[in-house]
């Protein structure tokens, strides 16, 4: 949606130690902020009122818009409204494509919004839609969520939710005060493994859980060619000029669900941080653009790999790896250790003490590759057996269509969501406190309680059916 050019970001985002402070509003004591003001409500388990037919408007149709945009339209009970994006060509495609699917019946008068930055905020005021997609810049994930929820939808966004803790208060604020989802679509959740994992970790295969690995390491490095327009044109600031963990929720937040953090029986406590030197970007810049390109006039602060610790209120740890720069395979990790065994990603493979029955004779042996057949069939999450075949061609190997998926049906039928918005904030708010521990040397950072204290009052997701 919007290109940032560096002098503007550099003003708008600096991270100087002082700056993070002053922006994260992080509890010197640990826990809340302030109380909750009586006349809100606590979302952690909140049901909206059911609605028959959802009047679905889109804000930036670049790289992930389209694909929501397509896949929610194609669902019953959905009516595309609106799309706006900060240019013509992107918002007139893509509402002629969503008109051509809805043949002349559905998605047949949708308004399109273009051409200044602030175009969002016109539609939202003249169509009034029930709920918005928000796949944009990194930096305008919070303030166009806590515009659309004070506007009276329901707001659906990208991750991160937010890049500070401040947003991230404001976005629990605005939430609790209107009576509105705000969900950071968190797409991971609803992958094949990971629902495999979340099911055997609910059924105790694997005893008590002790700790956890995640990651997003992904080499990016090529999305430096989008200069103009595109997601390098503003994330290359963000790795330039940030130090942390910039994108944690992809590998946190189903190990966070498979430990139940943040409900009922475990929270987040605290982060510790480090990082890489910063070179990769740098050498990339130097090999593949010319001297005065942009791209090479910048100074680089951002570590190439960064390793944060997490611990939880029962003890419990977390390992979170982000790298989008060393040549390397892609991975998240996706491991969880329990007392009778452990579930791990890249490649997947199981091994339990006593051996896997029928597999291995213990666990100093891996179940993976073909032999992991029979596991799958016995413990396969019952939502992947209801929705791959309907989602199977939906991007990602399926997982964003049933998110979407399941985004309408518990809009539809009156259902509490998957993910609820504070889910979003424990997982975001690694980002900003790992930028924070970095700067000071690895120093502990306390995780704010988005929920003052009623993650105890909120159940585990049930293994939905």
């Amino acid at each position: 949606m919007k290109n940032i050019d560096r002098r503007k970001f550099i003003q708008k985002t600096s991270l100087s130690a002082a700056a993070i402070a002053a922006a994260s509003i992080i509890p010197v004591s640990g826990q809340t902020r302030k109380k909750r003001d009586s006349s809100t409500t606590y979302m952690g388990g909140f049901a909206a009122p059911k609605l028959e037919t959802i009047r679905i408007a889109v804000i930036g149709v670049g790289a992930r818009g389209p694909q929501h945009l397509q896949f929610s339209a194609s669902l019953p009970g959905t009516e595309i409204v609106a799309i706006s994006d900060l240019y013509e060509d992107l918002a007139t495609k893509w509402a002629g494509v969503v008109k051509e699917m809805g043949k002349g019946q559905r998605h047949q008068n949708i308004a399109t919004y273009y051409g200044s930055e602030d175009k969002w905020k016109l539609m939202l005021e003249e169509v009034k839609p029930d709920m918005v997609f928000i796949a944009t810049n990194w930096a305008n994930h919070a303030p166009m969520a806590i515009e659309v929820m004070n506007k009276g939808a329901h707001a659906f966004v990208e991750v991160p939710l937010a890049i500070s803790i401040d947003e991230l208060w404001k976005i629990v604020d605005t939430s609790e005060k209107t009576r509105k989802h705000c969900m950071m679509m968190e797409n991971v959740n609803y992958g094949r493994d990971e629902l495999l994992f979340l099911n055997m970790c609910r059924l105790g295969v694997v005893g008590e859980l002790l700790h956890g690995e995640a990651a997003y390491i992904h080499d990016l490095r090529t999305q430096m060619d989008e200069v103009e327009r595109g997601t390098g044109s503003w994330r290359t600031y963000h790795y330039a000029k940030r130090n942390g963990n910039l994108y944690p929720t992809h590998g946190l937040g189903p190990v966070a669900q498979y430990m139940n953090l943040g409900r009922t029986e475990d929270t987040f406590k605290s982060l510790v941080s480090y990082s890489t030197p910063a070179i990769g970007r740098a050498l990339y810049a130097r090999k593949n653009y010319p001297a005065d390109h942009k791209w090479n006039q910048m100074d680089y602060k951002g570590g190439d790999m960064n390793t944060s610790i997490i611990k939880t209120n029962l003890g419990r740890t977390i390992l979170v790896q982000w790298d989008e720069t060393s040549p390397r395979p892609y991975s998240r990790l996706n491991l969880i250790q329990g007392t009778k065994g452990i579930l791990a990603g890249f490649p997947t493979r199981v091994a339990l003490e006593g051996g896997v029955e029928g597999i291995t004779e213990s666990h100093h042996q891996w179940a993976e590759g073909e032999q992991l057949a029979t596991l799958y069939e016995k413990y396969d999450h019952p939502l992947y057996k209801r929705l791959s075949s309907t989602t199977r061609e939906s991007g990602h190997g399926g997982m964003d269509g049933m998110m979407v998926y399941r985004i309408i049906e518990c809009l539809r039928n009156g259902l509490p969501l998957d993910q609820n918005m504070y889910e979003g904030c424990f997982w975001s708010a690694v980002t900003p406190l790992s930028e924070l521990s970095v700067a000071n040397d690895g120093a502990p950072q306390t995780f704010p309680d988005f929920t003052r204290g009623n993650w105890k009052e909120t159940k585990p997701l049930d293994i939905i059916t």
